[in-house]
This record gives structure tokens, C-alpha cells and sequence, in this order.
């Protein structure tokens, strides 16, 4: 069974979703576009409500992310602790665009975090 609920935000010219899904006691939180100080809040706030929940397993899902700054890095660390804190199984899919996927090489997290293989 899957259950969802998505959000969307335009800020400008920069467009961002979130699309959160409930399949087989996991949650999967998808997010798509940029991820930068200006949402980071927003994914925050939902990976908090997944958390909340009796999943057993979290996933965020970059597949479709396009953009990434340093706050969305310190962010990825940050549900990472959590995680590992609370003895829950976070789990990252996907690193998004080429730009992403050097960004995350360049500062040495795509080393530190849970990534999906």
C-alpha cells in the first residue's frame, strides 16, 4: 500500500517539490530541484514527520535533485546524526545531477553518508 502528499514551491524562478510516501513501513521522502537555504526547512519539517512515524526505514531520495549548497550539506549530515542517534535506518537514493554528485565528492560526504547502492 502507498500513501503520499506532495508539496510544491515556487520561489521566483527556482522551483521546488517534496513528495513524502508511505510503501511497506518505509517512508520515502523524493526531492526534486534545489535544495538550499531557502527550503531546507521544508525538508526538515517532513523528514521530522517521517521520523515521528513507526517507519522502520527512511529514505531521501535525491534522484531528481538539481541544485545543492552548503546548508543542504550541513542538513544531510545533521538527519544523518539523527539517524544514527535514534537507532533508525536512514538511507539516501540517488545523488542527483553531475553538479550534485561533485559537490558531494568535493566536501567528502557522499564518504560519510548512507547511500543506497
Amino acid at each position: 500500500m502507498t500513501q503520499g502528499r506532495e508539496h510544491t514551491l515556487t520561489l521566483g524562478e527556482r522551483h521546488f517539490a517534496m513528495r513524502r510516501e508511505r510503501v511497506n513501513g518505509s517512508e520515502r521522502i523524493r526531492v526534486l530541484g534545489e535544495l538550499d537555504l531557502a527550503v531546507i526547512g521544508f525538508v526538515d519539517r517532513e523528514m521530522e514527520r517521517a521520523e515521528a512515524s513507526d517507519a522502520s526505514r527512511i529514505v531521501l531520495d535525491l534522484e531528481q535533485l538539481e541544485f545543492l549548497d552548503a546548508s543542504g550539506i550541513r542538513l544531510l549530515l545533521d538527519l544523518n546524526e539523527r539517524s544514527r542517534d535514534s537507532g533508525r535506518s536512514l538511507r539516501i537514493s540517488g545523488s542527483g545531477a553531475t553538479q550534485v554528485q561533485r559537490v558531494l565528492e568535493l566536501t567528502g560526504v557522499d564518504e560519510l553518508l548512507p547511500f543506497e547502492d
